[in-house]
């Protein structure tokens, strides 16, 4: 079951800010970019370009995300994990479990 956007499980936030706060304008150049990337590739299915450069395209735009995600990902576990861990407890067994699913999301995708 996926929580709406705007749903926060307080129990497992950050007692402080988020990881990612430092280079929050790093990753907002990146989506940024990721969005003409996306942009460019509904264009080119427009303009019925071949579909191998499409492909090509679309696998740049994966590997972007990818990145976003697995820099995200490292932030989250040098911030928040690290906190928690500090704190011990139910907080550092939650944040465990999150990272495991949060992991196993990206895997799967």
């Amino acid at each position: 079951m996926d929580a709406s956007p705007t749903t926060k499980d307080t129990s497992t936030e950050c007692q402080s800010t988020h990881g990612y706060i430092s280079g929050k304008a790093r990753y907002l150049a990146r989506m940024k970019r990721i969005e003409g990337q996306a942009r460019g590739i509904h264009r080119m299915v427009d303009e019925e370009q071949y579909c191998i450069d499409i492909l090509t395209q679309i696998s740049a735009l994966t590997s972007a995300l990818q990145g976003v995600a697995l820099g995200l990902l490292d932030d989250h576990m040098k911030h928040c994990f690290l906190d928690a861990a500090h704190l011990g407890g139910d907080a550092a067994e939650a944040k465990i479990q999150e990272a495991s699913d949060a992991i196993a999301r990206f895997v799967r995708s």
